[in-house]
């Protein structure tokens, strides 16, 4: 996915920029024409965003341990 993300900026304009992404999947889905692929995906999207949002907390709060 490509280097680490470590300052705050980088992170949050990372996240940010993974949230525009759904957001313009999920504006884009027809309702008439989405089927259980489609909501699956866009689950899978929630669950990986929620998942960087745990790591770069995780990242966050070991740094500053150390």
């Amino acid at each position: 996915m490509g280097s680490p993300t470590h300052d705050k900026n980088s992170q949050l304009d990372f996240l940010k920029h993974r949230l525009n992404m759904f957001l313009d999947i999920l504006e884009a889905i027809d309702p008439e024409d989405t089927d259980l692929d489609d909501i699956d995906r866009l689950i899978t999207m929630i669950d990986e965003l929620e998942s960087k949002i745990r790591e770069f907390n995780n990242r966050e709060l070991s740094e500053s341990v150390n």
